[in-house]
């Protein structure tokens, strides 16, 4: 009875070790890649954009906490303005100065006017007697240093309104740009995105260029991997590429190659033999589409790492295991 049960115990181990190592087998077949496709640790990242001051001020309120997701153009946060607001009042008021000072610049160029046209007819009137012999030339002469005073006075009429016209514009210019100062007391964001930081709070006095949020753009989301050069110089920019990320293996992410540096990150001491020069290491941007970012948006996020796939070789075919699959 011994025997024969040593010799099934002996068979059960030896099916099982045979399982094993075929499972075991089965599964680095599996994660093997077929030639032309490579792959690279990396992590999910976006545009980061900052909202800034352009102006020193105090910061009255901020509209926006760490994780809101904001549209573009939405208003992040305001700054005081109350004196701004009474430089601008001021500047109106200097307009309708302005505009009052122009008015009655054309009204004293009608009135000049009307003073040259009178000289004019008395002038023409003493000319006319005096070559009939009824008149006398010092009247003429009279008669000629009047509408010459007339017409330089019109003259004069016409620069005061052309001057009274130019502190129009000019007192129209400080309120276009006190307006656009007042504007930016105003915060918006440039662009839609998730608040990253919010790096001030409501009281603070802020310098001019001194940041109050930074967002992340969702819908410029990229993984960055390091590939070498004897691949980096066969892929193409636009190819295709996969994203596989380590919280969610099950899903495969499409991207694009967006981007392949031109200058290596990783040199070695020297790069004089081919083997060598292989050993160099290439930054490659692959980015998702934006139009699916927009879909998934509430799901985006960085800093979530995985492995991103590229396709080096347009004739490769992407195995069964990369083939596209997004959240339902």
């Amino acid at each position: 009875m011994n025997k024969p049960t040593k010799a099934a115990i002996l068979l059960v181990v030896v099916a099982a070790l045979a399982a094993g190592g075929y499972g075991l087998w089965q599964s680095r077949q599996a994660g093997r890649l077929p030639p032309g496709i490579a792959s690279a640790n990396g992590r999910l990242e976006a545009d980061q954009v900052d909202v800034s001051t352009k102006m020193a001020g105090r910061i009255v309120e901020i509209l926006v906490r760490e994780g809101d997701f904001v549209e573009s153009g939405a208003v992040i946060a305001r700054m005081d303005r109350a004196e701004l607001d009474a430089q601008f009042a001021g500047a109106k008021a200097q307009v309708v100065q302005a505009e009052k000072a122009a008015a009655s610049a054309t009204a004293a160029i009608d009135q000049a006017a009307s003073q040259q046209a009178l000289a004019q007819q008395e002038f023409q009137r003493a000319e006319a007697l005096q070559h009939r012999g009824y008149q006398s030339i010092e009247v003429l002469d009279q008669r000629r240093a009047q509408l010459a005073s007339a017409a330089a006075a019109l003259e004069a009429a016409k620069a005061n309104e052309q001057q009274a016209l130019a502190a129009i514009d000019t007192a129209k210019a400080a309120v276009n740009r006190l307006q656009t100062l007042i504007d930016d007391t105003t915060l918006v964001a440039p662009r839609a995105g998730r608040v990253q930081y919010r790096l001030a709070e409501p009281g603070e006095v802020l310098a001019a260029g001194a940041r109050v949020v930074t967002l992340l753009d969702v819908g410029q989301v990229y993984m960055t991997v390091f590939l070498p050069a004897s691949q980096v110089g066969r892929l193409e920019v636009g190819g295709e590429a996969r994203l596989v990320l380590d919280p969610v293996p099950d899903l495969v992410i499409p991207a694009t190659v967006s981007f392949v540096s031109a200058d290596a990150q990783f040199t070695p001491n020297a790069v004089e033999t081919k083997d060598e020069r292989d050993k160099l290491m290439f930054k490659v941007k692959l980015r998702i589409d934006p139009d699916l970012l927009v879909k998934y948006q509430t799901q985006v996020k960085t800093g979530v790492r995985g492995l991103g796939y590229v396709r080096y070789d347009a004739a490769a075919v992407w195995p069964d295991r990369l083939a596209v699959r997004l959240p339902q």
